[in-house]
């Protein structure tokens, strides 16, 4: 068995809600579709997170539906995670709340659910770099950024300020995390899925996720 590193994993994740949710895959996805894919991402990324040996997992979750009092459109496993709002007007501000309200005295590691593709050991491995600086941070093909890592959470106050969605967002990042004097280290870059051509790369690097599995159900629905 693995040893349980000194660390928590926060996923930052918005509910797959068709409308709502993955809306730059329609077309050619319909809006049922592409949220079937996020729940796919979604699952995949907090079984790896599960699959981490960490001390404590948590979910940044927000989900506009249920404030109006509709259902969940689908089910899914919790289990392991402390659940907590997100809030804040815009995702940076998102970001540094759940960064805040995740605090609980450890080095901090916040995904999003958009890399369905990362495993458990590549959790692992970036925890690890993170113990030896004080911060880290994954880029994105796109110019964002899948991971941020900080040994202090009051240090991922600075993407309240920070430009998102962005083709320079990563480097913005990086930018207001050095002038504050914090040590980062560069974690490995990885495709998020934000297109129809970002699923269909990120499902043939994880050929045996749920999230390939639902790409194969779609492609296969487009098709006929």
């Amino acid at each position: 068995m693995r040893p349980v590193l000194d660390a928590q994993i926060v996923v930052i994740a918005k509910a797959p809600r068709p409308g709502l949710a993955k809306t730059r895959l329609s077309p050619p996805c319909t809006p049922e579709q592409a949220a079937a894919l996020a729940a796919a991402a979604l699952t995949d990324t907090l079984a790896a997170v599960r699959s981490t040996p960490v001390r404590r997992r948590v979910l940044a979750f927000d989900d506009p539906g249920a404030r109006d009092g509709r259902p969940a459109p689908v089910e899914l496993d919790l289990g392991g995670f402390a659940v907590i709002p997100q809030r804040g007007a815009g995702l940076g501000p998102r970001l540094a709340h759940a960064f805040a309200d995740a605090a609980a005295g450890l080095p901090t590691l916040l995904i999003g659910m958009d890399t369905p593709q990362v495993s458990a050991d590549l959790l692992g491995s970036c925890l690890t770099l993170l113990g030896t600086t004080d911060a880290v941070l994954g880029r994105a093909t796109d110019g964002g950024w899948w991971a941020l890592g900080v040994q202090d959470v009051q240090n991922a106050d600075v993407l309240a300020h920070v430009a998102m969605s962005r083709p320079d967002t990563a480097r913005l990042t990086e930018q207001a995390l050095l002038e504050r004097g914090i040590r980062l280290a560069a974690l490995p870059e990885l495709a998020d899925v934000d297109t129809f051509d970002d699923a269909v790369a990120v499902a043939a690097a994880a050929p045996g996720s749920q999230f390939a599995l639902q790409l194969a159900a779609v492609t296969g629905l487009i098709a006929s």
